[in-house]
């Protein structure tokens, strides 16, 4: 745990994205937004992920190797333990967006994305 310049606690996001030079740029803009950040480049098993890093939100990449976003945020959502945890689904195929079905993400964003966009979407997930 750590605690921001107010003294609370830094709310940790979770990002899974394959691309390092995107999750790069997220983990920069992020922990200067004072939020404690972890990124990995997917997972095979999600509950396992979450109950390692505890994240207060997961950021995740439709475009996967293995296991992909939409899955991701399929799996979490089902699950009676996690279904509260926001979900933030990206992809830069906006187009799909319509056809990714039912997998009750909380926010999509596309890539290239706004980083203002990007930090607005997030703020509006952790105040719920």
């Amino acid at each position: 745990m750590s605690l921001n310049k107010a003294g609370a606690k830094s709310k940790l996001i979770l990002i899974i994205e394959d691309d390092k030079d995107i999750l790069q740029v997220m983990e920069t803009v992020l922990t200067y937004n004072e939020f404690e950040v972890t990124g990995i480049d997917g997972t095979e098993d999600i509950f396992a992920t979450i109950e390692q890093y505890k994240p207060d939100l997961i950021i995740t990449d439709y475009l996967l190797t293995g296991l992909n976003g939409g899955k991701i945020c399929q799996l979490v959502k089902s699950n009676k333990d996690t279904c509260h945890l926001p979900v933030m689904l990206i992809s830069a195929y906006p187009e799909l967006a319509s056809s990714f079905g039912n997998f009750g993400f909380d926010a999509f964003i596309n890539k290239p994305f706004d980083i203002g966009e990007l930090l607005e979407k997030i703020d509006k997930l952790l105040e719920k």
